[in-house]
């Protein structure tokens, strides 16, 4: 079974290119589907799970302070009672979402977007990791071209989901997310297409396996 980690700064098409990726390779598209599933482990609200992602520079914040937990919570089949109040902590999270991620990776393959994939799997026999990145300029562009917002809302929206995304990656695995060493490609996306970076994806994802 193929896995591919994609690493995608905001305004380089990872949520166009990783499915498209994993159509090709007839495997599945892990993106939403990973805080869903972490949100019934925990017994949590996939709103707050969500919160918990790395798309949202707020909800790292809130992540940092703790989450509360539903007041039912179902661990191995048992419904538990847990009092108000309760945190959900940032090391559970991440643990879960690395074992959803391991688990999936093992057993269904798949493409998967963000979460910090690379370092999660960088042990995974022929898992491929790549990083889509561009000048930010081009990034903002796209952005606002793809989004129909103004050139100044596309840079907030560009920098403070950098800011969020690096945030996590640092805060749960103490790395820099640009570091070309986590990853076998890096590619262009502001200038090369799309269909030409799904077809190196695809390629070297072959070669490795």
């Amino acid at each position: 079974m193929q896995v591919v980690t994609i690493s995608a700064t905001y305004g380089t098409g990872g949520s166009v290119v990783g499915p498209a990726v994993a159509e090709r390779l007839g495997v599945p598209f892990l993106d939403r589907a990973i805080p869903s599933t972490v949100a019934q482990e925990l017994g949590v609200t996939l709103e707050e799970a969500l919160a918990h992602d790395d798309r949202a520079e707020s909800g790292l914040g809130r992540l940092l302070a703790g989450m509360m937990r539903l007041p039912t919570v179902t661990l191995g089949g048992v419904d538990l009672y847990v009092p108000a109040g309760m945190p959900l902590s940032p090391d559970e999270f991440s643990a879960r979402t690395e074992q959803v991620i391991q688990e999936l990776a093992r057993f269904h393959g798949g493409v998967i977007l963000g979460r910090a994939g690379a370092i999660v799997l960088a042990d995974h026999p022929g898992a491929l990791h790549v990083r889509l990145d561009g000048p930010l300029r081009r990034r903002i562009l796209q952005t606002a071209a793809f989004s129909g917002v103004s050139e100044r809302e596309a840079k907030k929206v560009v920098c403070d989901n950098d800011r969020a995304r690096s945030a996590y990656v640092r805060q749960f695995y103490h790395a820099d997310p640009a570091d070309p060493g986590l990853y076998h490609m890096v590619l262009d996306s502001t200038v090369i297409p799309v269909s030409t970076c799904v077809d190196l994806i695809v390629a070297a994802s072959a070669a490795l396996g």
